[in-house]
């Protein structure tokens, strides 16, 4: 931004009326460099500051740097460059960049790849760098792909003592600080936050480890009933004898008579997945229902409780399985035994496929049951990923007279307005061809037939923001149980030094009628439907089956069809 008025870009190009603004950057001696940085400062120091702006007009002296645009953060500006973090996904590392302050040839140049964050030194003349296995010191003023092999800092004899007492005294206190800065109703929802503090402070000179201290900010924090108020993190320690379960992904039944473990079930997949697939459906690595697992890398598989004893520590790993196959039947020989290949998967690998499994059988359900009428969809959350999962649900059956949205168990996020905008857009302008009817219309991939929404008490925040806004836009009808109750919007930036947090919930949600929504009581659904444990466990599902059944009848009451083409004009004349 031109501070003055007048004033012209560093980037601008010279010209003859401006011969004194030109500037080039040239190679200069790095240690005379950094003396002549530090000269400069010493005398900057002492001559006094003297910045003058022009208010008026600030806002339209913007200027532009001339380097290609990307994902940019963290921006210095040092004595002849400038310095920023670009990366392609926001999530993840990125690069660390500089460009010149100049005239001639500014390009962007890469410093350091996979950085996760940098600091530039108050002289000006170094820059730390933290991430690409470091951290590095570099010189300002290196050159692109500068060399870290002498760069790296040795923390390795870096000793600090610590009172862990007095650290979690501090972030006890800490924590309440936060709650109170950062929680969104000011007056703390009527509660003496001061009290609060001076009835739990007495408990943490009887705080023993990290754990202790999350309890007993928990119960602080939990005073001031609200939900999205999570204690989590931290420098909890684990021992030694921490080990990694892993696991087949499959269900395994003991088979003492036939001397090993029965595969009884594989979880369903999407085949347009293959990296998603069980193990144990791995191409080259099958092993199908009802084969026998005899031994588990040369240990026999009965020789334990449970499988998973012979899988401690191996998720990721190849694994050899003996294995038998299927008994023989009429008409079938009797399958040899083999050894297989397979590579285990963690816990929570295996939970995914288990709820891939559940999502799948939950869209054959509504394939059959809906005679291909109706489309489904199933959100587990509402995070940047669920954006392309959407899409991916969504596209297939878009075209359909009904649409299940399913966010039963669905864990939040905050992309709730870019999905009710989809399903809000009705057609307005059809596209016609010479053959068969419309396949498209304006907007592209608008959906127009009836809408359900299925939630339960496991859909929570975004889930139920999504679910009261499908309701209140008038989308269609909500079906199953009442929600969490979960809407007190949070950023979970109040973290603690040790990187553990007690969220505050900093943004309450209300509606154009001036009443508090979903906090505390959740979404009623428009038509209550629950799904019982044993019926549940048996393979129904009330509240899907239920949905289904709603549509069809509203199908035969307002059927969904494709307006009827005019007739071809008449240009005869």
């Amino acid at each position: 931004i031109a501070l003055r008025a007048g004033a012209r870009s560093p980037y601008a190009p010279v010209d003859e009326l401006h011969p004194e603004d030109f500037v080039e950057v040239l190679p200069v001696d790095k240690d005379d460099a950094k003396k002549r940085t530090r000269k400069q400062r010493k005398e900057a120091d002492e001559a006094p500051v003297r910045v003058t702006i022009d208010a008026e007009g600030l806002a339209d002296r913007i200027l532009r740097v001339p380097v290609p645009p990307a994902n940019m953060g963290h921006l210095t500006v040092g004595d002849e460059r400038i310095y920023w973090v670009q990366s392609a996904d926001p999530e993840s590392s990125g690069d660390l960049m500089a460009a010149s302050i100049g005239r001639l040839d500014v390009e962007a140049e890469t410093l350091v790849e996979g950085v996760d964050d940098y600091e530039l030194s108050a002289d000006l003349s170094t820059l730390l760098v933290v991430g690409a296995d470091g951290p590095y010191l570099l010189d300002a003023g290196a050159e692109e792909g500068a060399d870290l092999s002498d760069a790296a800092v040795d923390l390795s004899s870096w000793e600090f003592v610590v009172d862990p007492r007095e650290e979690w005294r501090q972030m006890f206190e800490e924590s309440w600080r936060l709650e109170r800065d950062y929680f969104y109703d000011p007056g703390m929802h009527g509660v003496d936050w001061t009290a609060i503090r001076e009835r739990y402070r007495p408990l943490v000179a009887r705080v023993r480890d990290r754990s202790e201290l999350s309890d007993l900010v928990a119960q602080m924090v939990s005073e001031l009933s609200a939900l999205h108020t999570f204690v989590y993190g931290g420098d909890a320690r684990l021992g030694n004898d921490f080990v990694t379960p892993a696991t087949l992904g499959a269900s395994l039944a003991r088979d003492e008579a036939a001397g090993g473990w029965r595969v009884t079930s594989l979880p369903k997949f999407d085949p347009d997945r293959p990296a998603e697939r069980p193990p144990l459906a791995v191409p080259g690595s099958e092993v199908a229902v009802g084969e026998l697992i005899t031994a588990i890398d040369g240990v026999p598989s009965l020789s334990v409780s449970d499988t998973a004893e012979l899988l401690r520590g191996k998720a990721g790993e190849q694994v050899l399985l003996h294995v038998r196959g299927l008994p023989p039947e009429k008409g079938r020989k009797p399958a040899p035994e083999r050894d297989v290949v397979v590579v285990p998967i963690d816990p929570w690998d295996a939970w995914s496929q288990r709820y891939t499994s559940w999502e799948e059988t939950r869209r054959a359900r509504v394939e059959t049951a809906g005679n291909g009428r109706i489309g489904y969809i199933h959100l587990r959350a509402m995070g940047a990923e669920d954006i392309a999962a959407w899409t991916a649900a969504y596209l297939p059956v878009f075209d359909r007279e009904a649409l299940i949205v399913d966010v039963r168990h669905n864990g939040g996020g905050s992309i709730d307005s870019w999905i009710l905008r989809r399903l809000a857009v009705k057609p307005w302008m059809y596209w016609s061809q010479r053959d068969g009817e419309p396949t498209d219309w304006n907007p592209q991939y608008a959906f127009r037939g009836h809408l359900i929404v299925l939630c339960d008490a496991n859909t929570g925040s975004d889930g139920e923001a999504f679910a009261e806004g499908f309701r209140r836009l008038g989308l269609g009808k909500v079906v199953g149980t009442r929600t969490w109750g979960g809407e007190i919007w949070l950023s979970s930036s109040n973290v603690l030094v040790d990187g553990g947090i007690a969220t505050a919930a900093e943004y309450g949600v209300y509606g154009p009628e001036g009443t508090w929504l979903i906090e505390g009581r959740g979404v009623e659904p428009d038509v209550v439907v629950d799904n019982l444990p044993r019926a549940t466990f048996d393979g129904g599902d009330t509240q899907l089956d239920t949905a289904v059944r709603m549509l069809l009848e509203q199908l035969v009451k307002e059927p969904v069809i494709v307006p009827a083409q005019p007739a071809w004009p008449d240009k005869s004349r």
